[in-house]
């Protein structure tokens, strides 16, 4: 199976803070002399106008802060993507340290209490202390966090007070003082680069996650980056902490911070106490900032309980407070100076900037500094902190009766359980989504026997069960079950129009990645037995007619690619015959055995005995030259995930930019070009439309906001070039929005069919949607017949025009003609009936292959990853 980075092989290890291990370094410290103040080590204060401490510096910061004080531990998680160290910092009393493993224990206990008598409950509650877990800059251009955090661990370390004393008696504070190592190190470089320019306070014109960029925090479900999967160990395996906050900043025209609790809608089935509890930490701190007389404190607004699962939206059901701050942006650490009547409401719960009782000061406007940021954010880390402290064993408490209930509600519900059925149409996807479930700290059991569900279906050993009686019964209804979002007066404008959700209508793990998964209404009796760990591991059966591969499975790709790398001929069915499906691969016997038994070991792909070689219907694969355009603007996030997918499934690629596309003669080096899904704008380099934003497709910024050198675009000349290219008998891919580039600057007579139609009529955020796959193409091969495909807001559907030239285009994927909704929220389904997904279109003595839904979607669509891949193969 697949792997985001050697960390994490589908294999739990529990950290360790106490000693050396499994990879990780923990710093401890012998009593202090004097602790080392930020202003001394740095230079400056934190947060001071024009000032930006980079991580390396403030790494070295926390090691020295672990060796100055006892009440100080430096964990090493590991490396970051790009290899920079990712901190876990704790801190504590030292008594408290000192016994950390066994605090660590109640903790995980009281989170899962299960043949725990209610005696032995109070006895953990009363010896156990609050954990509380807060993270700082997932988004590196938000940088308040990350400055903010050195400033907090020193005061916690230094301060005298009774206040500051209860917080490390009765909490243990995992603090991640920055979640984007890499990102803080590119943000803070391109702020040094730039300052004293014309450019000075200016976002970079890259991701600030190598592969990710804003999108990191989409992550948290899914774990594809090593980020996530650190933080996933801390607040899901390892630690299980009574409350997290996750700060981050907004816009610069609106409240000056956002805290707890969310807007509604909210979403359903997390225990009510975790609503409760944002409810009464949110209180907590924004009394504590009207007390410190920090103005334009927001709450119960803008950011609503239904939101993607990421990490500050997941953890409500982990029963974790899952809490975000949202603090207003300057430009970096340069201040910015905003006008009163540039101050503005119209977000959820406050329609006009105004003084309300969720918004009592609003900031008059004037000069907002970054040391404005850190002020607000350290009030609300520190609120959290204490709000703990002074209801420390309430906080326990409500863990277990959270992790209690929720198990109880779980055993009375229906469906009682989720089956994985083992085999199905891509058993090695299947194995990934248990293994998935258990980084998520999912209970997941396994069928030593075969057995017949409540369903009447019979299963084979091997099946994984995931039992709803568990205390994280409402993350796997949302990870497992059919999902349907919210249509009601919350989710829609008093004239009817529906109210974007944030980001997703779903995030239904299992229905991404193309896993069949049965809810069955009795858990199964019989042998079914709980897994800690999940390891796939391919069979080689050694015969002397040769091998087959089985076309279906994601990791077939990654096993052909690493035989390819190895100079081994590798062949493909065309047609089916004795034991061999269309799409199937086809190894010659005199592979070496070594050789096999490794690709098997790595990639759990299985090597079956062929039963005669087909003579007919066969073909040799060859791997193309594959280019993917990448541009500047803030960089494309699409981008950054199509790269990780590739690199997981070990294809071969080169990154070109803009001048070698002007260049022209593309066809001598590069068989395939990807445009990752954008605008035609922001491809082309033309001034993006008025009101186009930023985000996905990184529009919105005008050109002259970069330097000269970072101003992106092909231009007309490598509109030229691309078409040359596909003339003589290049393919280009177009993913996502990117479509609309090909149809204009190609002259295609494909029309998208929902462009331009109001969302009265039509609107589809976040869903999946079922579809039709043309198995019998090429682009198809390895697919089902039907399945699930996700669409976002602004995905086009086709329809090909009639022309003279029909038989050039094919249709790949389609919808059906009705009931097209899976799960998440589609109006007017209408206009994707019958009409097209996926469309191939023959041109010159090359294609453009337009895929309108996200067939790799921040890598975590595993059930449509096959046709981006058989594009990239002939």
């Amino acid at each position: 199976m697949r792997i985001a980075s050697p960390l994490v092989r589908l294999t739990l290890v529990v950290l360790s803070l106490t000693v050396v291990g499994h990879g990780l370094v923990a710093h401890t410290a012998p009593p202090p002399a004097a602790v080392s103040s930020p202003e001394k080590f740095f230079g400056f204060q934190m947060g001071a106008d024009r000032k930006m401490a980079r991580w390396d510096k403030m790494v070295e910061y926390y090691k020295l802060l672990g060796t100055q004080s006892r009440k100080v531990k430096v964990v090493e998680m590991g490396p970051s993507t790009m290899g920079n160290p990712f901190l876990l910092v704790v801190i504590s009393a030292p008594a408290n340290l000192a016994k950390l493993e066994r605090l660590r224990a109640i903790n995980l206990k009281l989170s899962d209490p299960r043949g725990l008598a209610e005696a032995e409950i109070r006895k953990l509650v009363g010896e156990g202390k609050a954990v509380i877990c807060q993270s700082m800059s997932l988004h590196a251009t938000e940088i308040g966090g990350t400055q903010m955090a050195v400033e907090l661990a020193y005061d916690l370390a230094t301060r005298q007070d009774e206040e500051t004393q209860r917080i490390l008696d009765n909490v243990v504070f995992l603090m991640v003082p920055c979640f984007n190592p890499d990102g803080e190190i590119i943000v803070s470089d391109w702020y040094q680069k730039t300052l004293g320019t014309e450019f000075e306070g200016s976002a970079p014109p890259v991701l600030y996650h190598k592969y990710a960029g804003h999108d990191n925090n989409r992550d948290a479900f899914m774990t594809n980056l090593v980020e996530s999967q650190y933080m996933a160990k801390i607040l899901f395996t390892d630690w299980k902490p009574e409350a997290y906050v996750d700060h981050h900043q907004m816009g610069s025209y609106g409240a000056r911070i956002y805290v707890p609790p969310y807007a509604d809608p909210i979403r359903p089935m997390a225990d009510p106490l975790v609503w409760r509890e944002l409810s009464w930490y949110g209180s907590h701190i924004a009394y504590k900032e009207e007390e410190a007389g920090l103005s334009g404190v927001l709450n119960d607004a803008e950011y609503s309980g239904w939101g993607h699962f990421g990490f500050h939206w997941v953890t409500p059901f982990h029963n974790i407070a899952g809490m975000l701050t949202e603090a207003a942006s300057a430009r970096l650490a340069t201040p910015m100076f905003i006008h009163p009547d540039q101050l503005q409401g119209g977000v959820r719960n406050l329609p006009t900037y105004e003084a309300q009782t969720n918004f009592p000061d609003p900031w008059p406007g004037g000069w907002w500094r970054l040391r404005d940021i850190l002020e607000r954010q350290k009030t609300a880390a520190w609120a959290t902190l204490d709000l703990a402290a002074r209801n420390s064993e309430t906080v326990l408490w409500d863990a277990y009766l959270k992790a209690k209930r929720q198990t109880e509600r779980g055993a009375d519900a229906k469906p009682a359980a989720y089956v994985i059925p083992v085999p199905q149409h891509d058993t090695l996807t299947a194995s990934e989504l248990a293994s998935k479930l258990l980084v998520q700290g999912v209970e997941v059991r396994v069928a030593d026997k075969p057995f017949t569900g409540s369903n009447g279906v019979a299963y084979a050993a091997g099946s994984y069960v995931v039992p709803m009686a568990q205390p994280k019964m409402g993350l796997v209804r949302y990870l497992l079950g059919q999902t349907s979002y919210p249509d009601n007066t919350y989710t829609r404008d008093r004239d009817g129009s529906p109210i974007r959700p944030y980001d997703m209508a779903t995030d239904t793990m299992a229905e991404f990645m193309g896993v069949r998964v049965d809810p069955v209404d009795q858990v199964p009796a019989g042998e079914i037995r709980k897994v800690s760990a999940i390891k796939c591991l391919g069979r080689v059966e050694k015969n002397e007619v040769g091998y087959l591969v089985d076309g279906r499975e994601n990791e077939a790709f990654r096993a052909i690619n690493l035989l390819l790398d190895k100079g081994v001929a590798v062949r493909r069915a065309d047609k089916p015959s004795a034991g061999v499906r269309v799409g199937d691969f086809l190894v010659a016997a005199s592979v070496p055995d070594a050789l096999l038994s490794s690709v098997a070991t790595e990639t759990g792909v299985g090597f079956a005995a062929l039963k005669a070689d087909p003579r007919e219907g066969v073909h040799d694969l060859k791997r193309l030259r594959v280019a993917m355009y990448q541009r500047y603007w803030g960089g494309n996030i699409d981008e950054g995930w199509t790269r990780l997918l590739l690199e997981q499934f070990s294809f071969p690629y080169t990154t070109i930019m803009d001048a070698e596309i002007k260049k022209g003669g593309l066809e001598a080096k590069y068989d395939v070009i990807i445009l990752p899904d954008d605008s035609t704008a922001m491809i082309t380099g033309e001034r993006p439309a008025a009101g186009q934003g930023q985000g996905q497709r990184g529009g919105g910024r005008p050109p002259e906001s970069y330097p000269p050198e970072y101003r992106s675009g092909i231009g007309t000349d490598g509109v030229t070039a691309l078409k040359a290219f596909v003339q003589n008998g290049g393919t280009v891919i177009t993913l996502g929005g990117a479509a609309a580039f090909a149809i204009e600057r190609f002259g295609l007579p494909i029309r998208n069919v929902v462009a331009g139609r109001p969302s009265k009529e039509f609107f589809c955020p976040g869903s999946t949607l079922h579809a039709k796959f043309n198995t019998g193409n090429p682009l198809a091969y390895g697919m089902p017949a039907e399945g699930l495909v996700t669409f976002l807001g602004g995905s086009p559907a086709f329809e090909i025009v009639p022309n003279d030239f029909n038989e050039r285009y094919e249709v790949i994927v389609s919808y059906p003609d009705r009931d097209l909704l899976q799960s998440g929220w589609l109006i007017g389904e209408e206009f994707l009936a019958k009409k097209a997904a996926m469309v191939s279109a023959r041109v010159g003595n090359g294609h453009v292959v337009l895929i309108g839904y996200r067939t790799q979607h921040r890598d975590q669509t595993a059930g449509t990853f096959k046709l981006l891949f058989n594009a990239l193969i002939r």
